[in-house]
């Protein structure tokens, strides 16, 4: 009996079945065409030991060999040469990639670390879905005691569609978890957000009201004290005018008595 992946018989049974109410004939269903995983080695396109543990590392990954991708031109800025490594690649098709799929659903995706479901805004516009993995130990292939470096690489979705829409639809019937549509949650947020806002700056306006009235209070009672202030010292030069011109006349009325 011939092997066939689990999810090409899903494919064929289900999805298909599913999707076929929204076009003519059966043939303007989508398919799957391949999967295209691309790692770029950056600094390390020099190191050759780094090289192979790359390629060595997504050939386990994919269970094909992986290609070795080499610069197309000389660029000085970044100190390469044409015909250096640049990273490493695989394209996987038929039963191959049903069967990465199958895995990378499974059993790569839950591993993978923070995951809440994939952006649906990895579509290029013509049907092709991109995502990243940032840590290649995300998959069960990979041990983390053996590797020598994080690194990590980019997975394309490729359909026989143009339409992202109908693509999405396609890969949500495989299985891939993408993240719900939560305008209304962002929205919610947002007005919430807001109105936190305007409570904080209505707190604030009403902190330097009262703050404004207590500096009017202090100016009050620092101008009262200055009042009383200018009034003790008037009753006190009165006093003393007072006992001058007492003091006058006692003179006067003892220079009388004397002559």
């Amino acid at each position: 009996m011939e092997y066939t992946p689990n999810l090409r018989k899903m494919y064929s049974a289900q999805i298909v079945s599913n999707l076929k109410g929204n076009y003519k004939s059966v043939m303007q269903v989508p398919k799957l065409v391949k999967i295209c995983l691309n790692q770029g080695l950056g600094s390390a396109s020099s190191d050759k030991k780094q090289i192979e543990a790359a390629q060595q590392e997504m050939t386990i990954i994919t269970g094909q060999k992986a290609l070795i991708t080499k610069a197309t031109k000389d660029i000085s800025n970044f100190k390469l040469r044409k015909g250096m490594p640049v990273g490493v690649m695989v394209t996987l098709r038929g039963d191959r990639m049903y069967e990465f799929l199958e895995r990378f659903i499974t059993s790569t995706l839950p591993r993978v670390r923070d995951f809440q479901g994939l952006e649906s805004k990895g579509f290029d516009g013509r049907g092709n879905f991109t995502m990243g993995i940032k840590e290649q130990i995300a998959f069960p292939e990979i041990s983390i005691d053996k590797i020598n470096k994080i690194t990590g690489m980019d997975i394309t979705f490729v359909t026989d569609t143009n339409s992202d829409l109908e693509a999405l639809t396609l890969l949500k019937e495989f299985g891939l978890p993408f993240k719900q549509d939560n305008s209304r949650k962002e929205e919610r947020k947002s007005q919430l957000e807001k109105k936190a806002l305007e409570e904080r700056r209505e707190l604030e306006e009403a902190a330097k009201q009262e703050m404004s009235g207590e500096d009017i209070e202090e100016n009050n009672v620092q101008s009262e004290d200055v009042v009383e202030e200018n009034s003790m010292n008037d009753q006190s030069t009165s006093k003393e005018q007072e006992n001058k011109d007492n003091n006058q006349d006692l003179s006067e009325e003892t220079d009388k008595s004397e002559s």
